[in-house]
This record gives C-alpha cells, structure tokens and sequence, in this order.
C-alpha cells in the first residue's frame, strides 16, 4: 500500500497528514500525539475517526500542522485523518459523514472594526 496523504483545516491550523498501513503509531510534528497534545479530550479528538471505524491499530499516521491553538489544530488533524481514511476506503464515507467528521468548520475569527475595542464590543456608552 502507498503512503495517502491529506489535508485539514480549521480557524487559522492547517495540517498534512500522511497515513500508511502500520502498527497504529501517530506522530504529530515529530512527536507522539500523547506528548504533542497533552490533555485527555483533545487526544480524543485526533482518535475519534479511527475509534469510529475500528482501525486504530491498522495505519500508521504522521502529521504536520501549524498554525493556529491547540484546539484548532486538532480539528484540522481530525479532519485530515477522516479524508485520508476515505481516500484509502470509499466505504468509510457514510460513517465518517454521519458523525460530521468530514465537514469542515468554515468559522473564522472575524475582524476589528475601527472605532471599537474588537471585533464587536463597544465602549462603555455615556449618556452624560
């Protein structure tokens, strides 16, 4: 089997991922995904499409991501592993779809207006 590679995105994080057939090893900029993403519900976002299928011990999984929080980019390799998967099996589509694994999250941080603080808070108004 060639190596499947894939792209995911979410906010600002943008991730390569390169999945093979292996042991189950995840690598995320050269580190494991345990040491790389340290807190519980975040490593189980990375996990999730492969939990969801039954495949965690199947493919071995790099990935590259900059940008963005931690969160973010654990969204964007969530996504990029689901597309990989399906690139690979045709079948896992429907699973994948259902769970909404596959859409990606077209939110963006909206930008600062002049004449405001943010994007939307105004300052205190003052009658007097």
């Amino acid at each position: 089997m060639e190596q499947i590679q894939a792209t995911g995105r979410r906010k600002s994080a943008v991730s390569r991922v390169y999945l093979k057939q292996g042991s189950g090893n995840i690598t995320v900029n050269g580190k494991t995904y345990q040491e790389y993403f340290p807190v519980d519900h975040i490593q189980g976002k990375i996990v999730e499409p492969l939990k969801e299928l039954g495949v965690e011990a199947l493919y071995d999984i790099k990935v590259n991501v900059r940008g963005g929080g931690v969160k973010g980019q654990a969204e964007a390799v969530r996504l990029g592993i689901s597309r990989a998967l399906v690139q690979l099996n045709e079948e896992f589509r429907s699973a994948l779809k259902t769970k909404k694994l596959l859409t990606r999250d077209p939110r963006q941080v909206e930008r600062k207006k002049y004449g405001k603080p943010k994007a939307r808070k105004s300052f205190q108004f003052s009658k007097r």
